[in-house]
């Protein structure tokens, strides 16, 4: 191949210090369980539904998985012990987790869990560490402290791993997640987690946040303490915030499937994972399963009644289709050159065939022929019909939207009816 005709690259060009993206060892925690479910939008799915799910999760090589909520109500607990049932069951290679709040009737349900399942389940503790939750709730820094003391050290003496959940963290001051998480980890807890709760936090805010506590909480105590990052898109900056916490140190993310959530939801899983093979992230293991993907994402808009938007990166409709005449005239000009590599990236950042995918035609008011050609050709139709080409062509352009396949196929039944 010319290389002189390859891409140029301005992500990395010139970078003197970049980040070693092979080198980084990057898991995963699958929320859509819990805190996807959590969505003001979205209807709770059937167990069946749930469980089925769990082997998507899996078979995209997601490492962990966040079960429920079992304090929040009898139906939460009775699905997080079916799920954990399903784990092991299945043999599925993914670590649990559960929410709960900083009082030890939360982790109780959770004891419960493991008892049913025999799958062990990591306790994910949760308070707010911001002064604005501390005002609102008439918490002192001492009253944290001793509720994360004590939940920690609880779940810990019933035989469970705990990470301690920093809620609303980006909005917290440093000498407050320096008192609550050294005490979280004298406690016991073997993660932290910081969380963009009201998706407060830009790049470079999350970056700092997560070296702050690499180095003045969790280095102090050698390092062994793991670091999970959970953000929210409030302001459209969770998967940027994402890659910038791995930068920082953060070795394990949190995200869920079409990024639903609370509010306007978290960092979207196939947008996560797609961006973690393209930077190279764990020397590119993660490009092995993404084909699976459109089926992980369809399954849960069915069972969470959440539509696929047409625009959504990786997964959505229009991802890879195009209505543009210049665009489709290239990608059929880089085929006609037979040129596979080419015509899968003169108009996309990446090959449609890395998550399962394919580029598709429509034919709209902004099309020329080449759409039309493509699309006919796409059916076994003749694209050499000139005439039926400038039919087609002239209905788009008279369309005020792209045309339907069935308002094609009557102009090429009309055109072949009036000539026959």
């Amino acid at each position: 191949m010319d290389r002189s005709l390859v891409p140029h690259d301005w992500n990395t060009a010139g970078e003197t210090a970049a980040f070693d993206w092979a080198a980084a060892r990057v898991t995963i925690q699958d929320e859509t369980l819990r805190d996807g479910a959590q969505g003001a939008s979205v209807t709770d799915p059937p167990i069946a539904d749930k469980r089925a799910f769990l082997h998507r999760i899996a078979g995209l090589g997601i490492q962990s998985v966040d079960l429920g909520f079992p304090a929040s109500g009898p139906r939460a607990a009775a699905d997080v012990v079916a799920l954990a049932r399903e784990v092991a069951a299945a043999r599925l290679p993914l670590a649990a987790t559960c929410a709960a709040r900083t009082i030890l009737e939360d982790v109780w349900p959770i004891a419960a869990a493991t008892q049913a399942s025999g799958v062990p389940i990591e306790v994910a503790t949760f308070i707010g560490t911001s002064p604005i939750r501390q005002a609102v709730e008439g918490w002192t820094l001492d009253d944290i402290c001793r509720r994360v003391e004590t939940v920690v050290a609880g779940a810990v003496r019933a035989g469970h791993a705990v990470m301690f959940v920093a809620e609303d963290s980006t909005r917290a001051t440093p000498d407050m997640l320096l008192a609550i998480g050294r005490t979280a980890i004298a406690a016991g807890a073997a993660r932290i987690c910081l969380c963009d709760t009201v998706g407060h936090a830009t790049p470079a805010g999350a970056a700092r946040l997560t070296a702050f506590v690499r180095d003045a909480i969790i280095g102090p105590v050698g390092g062994a303490i793991g670091l999970d990052w959970h953000g929210h898109r409030d302001r459209a900056l969770g998967l940027a915030n994402a890659l910038a916490a791995i930068e920082a140190g953060a070795d394990r993310i949190h995200a869920t499937a079409l990024g639903i959530g609370e509010r306007v939801g978290n960092v979207a899983m196939e947008s996560l994972l797609l961006n973690l093979y393209l930077l190279g992230a764990d020397g590119g293991a993660w490009g092995e399963r993404l084909d699976a993907l459109p089926a992980y994402a369809a399954h849960a808009a069915a069972a969470y009644g959440v539509p696929i938007p047409p625009g959504q990166p990786v997964v959505g409709p229009d991802a890879f289709t195009t209505a543009t005449g210049v665009h489709a005239a290239a990608i059929l000009k880089a085929r006609a050159q037979g040129d596979a590599w080419r015509a899968e990236l003169v108009y996309s950042a990446y090959a449609p065939a890395v998550v399962g995918r394919t580029h598709r035609v429509a034919i709209s008011p902004f099309s020329g022929a080449s759409n039309v050609r493509w699309w006919l050709s796409d059916r076994g139709l003749d694209a050499d019909d000139d005439a039926l080409v400038a039919e087609i062509l002239r209905a788009a352009k008279a369309s005020i939207r792209a045309l339907t396949e069935s308002e094609i196929l009557a102009i090429v039944g009309s055109l072949a009816h009036r000539t026959g």
